[in-house]
């Protein structure tokens, strides 16, 4: 009784944080359900191709954020109580105001969009009121499905667009009309209706429901059974198989409270039982859970807003995300694993002795062999059948998918379903490897064809989602009879009303998920709407600058304290847009003057790693606080030693930025990219080692020390070769069309450009100017729209920069003079630092076996860390 009270509040929990506290009944509960199953249906038909087919209910991007936004607001006043003491089993006649006049202030823009369309800039007073009740509104839906944080961030922005002229100089602006920001922020798509509202609409709702469904189907547990099945055998294999779990169904959860809640009612008592303590058993939980969000393909909501934010596709962003993600994790593992010789822990009990190691390497080679050679024939004759059947190619495939799913479903029927494990049992199983997962291969099905739409058919992730959500929807409603046929039972009208049931209910959970994104990024379109309207990023840049003293290094880690202290309150999408469409502008202007070309992508992905940590920041952690409820220990304790976990692979957003090989920019070939992940592991888990003081045995200060360096030289070996010869020969700008002579192929010509800012103040800055192919170096700068000339000083000076030129382009503008241009010098290989370097670990390794197996001899227990 208790243990189902204990799962009943820890649920509660994740429900109310996620997809709203109230708990209604009677009409106004299958009201709410119908509004909540509408959104999901209109999402489902907007993602869609049937519209364009059809030519019924066509609407514009604009047009969808307004009705998406409704939706969440009203959902957002229904489902969430104006304050933990308000009533939860009904919704008081304020609220229900509330949600419609909310509603309406929205759907406003929908109704009259022609006539707000003939008016751009010049709103009637009506469009003002409705501004501004909408905006007050949007507000309190913040405050009650997000709580006050991102609410008092917004406001204060709302502030500074009407207090410019009384701020401080250094931020200060001119200020603005209320008809001017009403217009500027509701009724344009630079703010609320911005991008980030934009690809909540278009993208997140569908990979949410994706989730939603997936885990309503059952595939929750059967990745958990699956990561202790794989993991749980090895020394603390309940924290290496929460780890994992945790990455797997961070494939279909959108929330790190739900991730904990799922996977951590089972794996925080049984990492207890084997001898973790407390707040370390439920550390690991959130901080793995948390990490669920950067895992590849789906990540977290925030990745979709890079596609717009940075400007590239989808497959582009999980490409660069791809070795910092899976880094991450194994070094996550690798953690686990030095905790586990440090507290000695030991693993599930096998309930039969394994085969012999030849054995087990000889299967998982046919294994992998079979998968390999599986999906080369399947991605071949999918080419051969797209090539040779043309417009029947579609009906070919979908035919032949349904058979896949057919035979893998009359697979897995063979084994007995997977039973949810007691968290109290004392007794805990191993579930067999081969029996858990063949027993729900046919989950794997609709994430191949996610995996496969974004990656080899290169659609949009919206409609990628589109294709995978529907076909969960299929597998929702036929799953049931097609196991009772497969396994000879009879199968009747019960098993399809199971199934549309568990379909209604993950379509309604889906939607709820929605209410907090969807109002985070209208909310958050606030900040980004007042930083256009204030011109306020330049003065951020300047700011951070006089902050940072112009160190780029000092720069970095203030903006990671700024997305922490933000993620004591942010949810991770709102962290995300609020710190990158502030500082993310600054670390390429300062980067450039400090000559380090910083890619976009890769400042993006900095503020996104640091933004992940939202629910893990003491002491306002909300996943910590669910894990703490589990494991009985302190919240903030708990919070603070995950906070710990997280840090240590928080490393990486800082190596990317200076060596932006390990996210992959400009690295296309395969045997490369191996590389550079082999060493990027590596460097990470000796980094990890010298963190946690154990490499072998107990470490010494000084071999903690050596294996920082190891890891620094591994993913900075440039650093040393600057020390012996700088990268760059510096010419003087007379000489630039020398250097363009010596160009190969399409490599980008190097400037470092002088030029004086707004006050004054004297500047330099680097820029990469690419070079369309011609004759003569003089045809090429003429092409990229570069003209110079010589003045009365003898300096060369940009004379004429072509209108949409390359050189336009990169940031050159006339009257900027040409201080350098720089050429790349030949130098060793960067990678002869590694054999010295690796040398170096090899010393502490064999330091430490010696010291290893001394203790052993003595029987002397290692120290703990």
């Amino acid at each position: 009784m208790q243990k189902t009270q204990k799962l009943g509040a820890l649920a509660d929990m994740a429900a109310s944080n996620d997809s709203g506290a109230r708990e209604l009944k009677g009409f106004s509960g299958k009201f709410i359900t119908c509004i909540a199953l509408s959104w999901a249906l209109f999402q489902l038909w907007y993602a869609s191709p049937l519209p364009f087919i059809l030519n019924i209910g066509i609407i514009n991007d604009t047009q969808a954020r307004v009705i998406h936004l409704a939706f969440a607001i009203f959902l957002a006043f229904t489902a969430f109580p104006a304050f933990k003491s308000s009533r939860k089993h009904s919704v008081p006649v304020l609220d229900w105001v509330f949600a419609f006049v909310g509603a309406g202030a929205t759907l406003y823009l929908f109704w009259f969009y022609e006539q707000l369309s003939t008016r751009p800039g010049a709103p009637i007073p009506m469009d003002i009121y409705v501004a501004v009740i909408g905006m007050v509104l949007l507000l309190e839906a913040t405050r009650r499905a997000l709580g006050p944080p991102l609410m008092i961030v917004a406001g204060l922005f709302l502030i500074y667009i009407f207090a410019g002229p009384f701020m401080p100089e250094v931020i200060s602006h001119r200020g603005a009309s209320l008809s001017k920001a009403a217009s500027h922020l509701w009724i344009t798509t630079e703010g609320v209706f911005g991008i980030a509202l934009g690809v909540s609409t278009s993208f997140v709702f569908l990979f949410v429901l994706f989730g939603a469904l997936l885990e309503k189907a059952g595939a929750g547990n059967y990745f958990i059974k699956m990561a202790f099945a794989l993991l749980g055998h090895m020394r603390g294999g309940p924290a290496k198989a929460a780890v994992l779990a945790s990455g797997m169904t961070g494939l279909i959860s959108g929330s790190s409270i739900a991730n904990v809640v799922t996977t951590g009612t089972f794996t925080i008592p049984l990492m207890k039982r084997m001898g973790l303590p407390a707040h370390k058993a439920g550390a690991v939980e959130v901080a793995s859970s948390c990490y669920g969000q950067i895992m590849p393909p789906i990540m977290g909501a925030a990745a979709f807003l890079m596609v717009e934010y940075v400007g590239i596709p989808y497959v582009e962003v999980i490409k660069h995300a791809f070795i910092p993600a899976i880094a991450a994790y194994l070094t996550f593992l690798y953690i686990m694993h030095l905790e586990a010789l440090k507290a000695n822990l030991q693993g599930i009990a096998r309930t039969e002795p394994p085969a012999p190691w030849k054995v087990r390497l000889l299967r998982s080679g046919i294994t992998i062999s079979s998968l390999i050679i599986l999906a080369g024939v399947v991605y071949f004759a999918l080419d051969f059948i797209k090539g040779n059947t043309g417009d029947a190619a579609v009906w070919l495939i979908s035919v032949g998918t349904l058979l896949a799913y057919i035979f893998l479903v009359s697979h897995s029927a063979k084994y007995p379903d997977l039973e949810i494990d007691d968290p109290n049992c004392t007794t805990p199983v191993l579930p067999k490897l081969g029996p858990t997962v063949k027993s729900g291969l046919h989950f794997l099905l609709p994430v191949v064809i996610l995996v496969w739409c974004l990656m080899v058919e290169k659609l949009s992730p919206g409609l990628s989602a589109f294709y995978a959500t529907a076909f969960m929807i299929f597998i929702l409603l036929s799953q049931r009879p097609l196991f009772s046929f497969f396994r000879g039972q009879k199968a009747g009208l019960s098993e399809i009303k199971e199934g549309v049931r568990d379909l209604l209910v993950g379509l309604e959970t889906g939607a709820r998920n929605m209410i907090g994104i969807g109002v985070a990024t209208a909310a958050a379109g606030v900040v980004v709407g007042a930083v256009t309207l204030t011109g306020l990023g330049p003065v951020m840049t300047e700011l951070v600058e006089v902050m940072s003293g112009g160190s780029l290094g000092l720069m970095l880690v203030l903006i990671a304290v700024i997305s922490l202290i933000l993620g004591m309150g942010l949810p991770t999408t709102a962290n995300y847009i609020v710190v990158s469409s502030l500082m993310a502008p600054v670390v390429i202007s300062l980067g450039a003057q400090h000559g380090l070309i910083v890619p976009l992508i890769a400042v993006h992905l900095f503020v996104f790693y640091f933004g992940i940590m939202a629910d893990i920041t003491p002491p306002v952690g909300l996943a910590a606080f669910a894990a703490s409820a589990i494991s009985k220990a302190d919240p903030i304790k708990t919070g603070v030693q995950a906070f710990k976990y997280a840090m240590l692979t928080a490393v990486l957003p800082f190596m990317f930025i200076f060596n932006t090989d390990i996210i992959l920019v400009g690295i296309d070939s395969i045997w490369q990219m191996m590389f550079i992940f082999m060493y990027t592991l590596v460097a990470m888990c000796l980094f990890a080692s010298a963190v946690q003081g154990y490499f072998v045995t107990r470490s010494k200060r000084y071999e903690s020390v050596l294996l920082i360096l190891v890891a620094f030289s591994l993913v900075r070996p440039d650093f040393w070769q600057d020390l012996i010869k700088p990268k760059f020969t510096d010419h003087p700008g007379s000489e630039i069309a020398q250097v363009v002579e010596t160009l190969e192929g399409d490599e980008p010509l190097r400037l470092v450009l002088g030029y004086e800012t707004y006050k004054g103040e004297s500047k330099q800055r680097v820029v990469m100017l690419d070079l369309p192919q011609a004759d003569t170096a003089q045809q090429r700068l003429d092409d990229a729209g570069l003209m110079l000339m010589q003045n009365d000083k003898g300096q060369t000076v940009v004379d004429m920069v072509g209108f949409a030129s390359n050189a336009q382009k990169a940031g050159i503008d006339f009257d900027q003079q040409i201080l350098a241009v720089q050429q790349v010098n030949t130098r060793f290989a960067k990678e002869w630092i590694f054999i010295p370097a690796l040398m170096l670990a090899g010393f502490v390794f064999w330091r430490q076996r010696r010291r290893a197996d001394t203790e052993t001899e003595l029987d002397i227990e290692p120290v703990n860390a």
